[in-house]
């Protein structure tokens, strides 16, 4: 193991394990959870929706898919986001996945940016859900929430695809290690 890195280990010999509907989960810390999770790169995606609680977005990472029967996403908002409210009022979203050119309106979409600047930072069109397209994205997903789960902090938005386009051979833009970085295409 590497100097800074601490180990972390729920494993318990079995004689110390009980019924485990009878004892509560071993305790991890958020800022452990967090430093572990820096650990694994993933794809960044600018999250839109526009319709009665208003246009928003928000900088995700926390998006994977489901199940491809039928098409389905999840998302993760953070329910103190100040995008929320709009995300909570609207059954429609847009899940824009982002190139190696699109720091800049990621970074604005993550932070404390006004509604309107984080939108006039880059080209928007709407298509078949009217949830905002980033134009040049390198993938979209247009989709209605079909389900919402809160989980701790977050809802968890079931997100069934209404429409979609695939990923050109543009460079992927990633987070990792709580930096960007860039993935190039094949």
């Amino acid at each position: 193991m590497a100097l800074g890195q601490q180990h972390v280990s729920t494993h318990r010999p079995e004689a110390e394990r009980r019924d485990v509907d009878s004892e509560a989960p071993p305790s991890v810390s958020a800022v452990a959870f967090r430093q572990a999770m820096s650990c694994l790169p993933t794809a960044v995606y600018l999250v839109t929706t526009d319709g009665p609680g208003g246009r928003a977005g928000f900088t995700a990472s926390a998006v994977c898919s489901v199940t491809d029967d039928p098409p389905t996403l999840l998302v993760c908002i953070n329910r103190r986001a100040s995008a929320y409210a709009a995300f909570a009022d609207n059954a429609l979203l847009c899940v824009n996945a982002l190139g190696a050119e699109h720091e800049t309106v990621s970074n604005a979409f993550g932070g404390k940016t006004p509604m309107a600047e984080r939108f006039a930072r880059a080209e928007w069109t709407t298509q078949a859900t009217g949830a905002p397209v980033l134009v040049d994205a390198l993938a979209h997903f247009e989709c209605r929430v079909s389900q919402r789960v809160a989980v701790g902090t977050h809802d968890v938005l079931f997100c069934e695809i209404e429409a979609m386009s695939s990923c050109d051979g543009r460079e992927r833009l990633l987070y990792f290690d709580r930096q960007y970085h860039r993935l190039p295409s094949r």
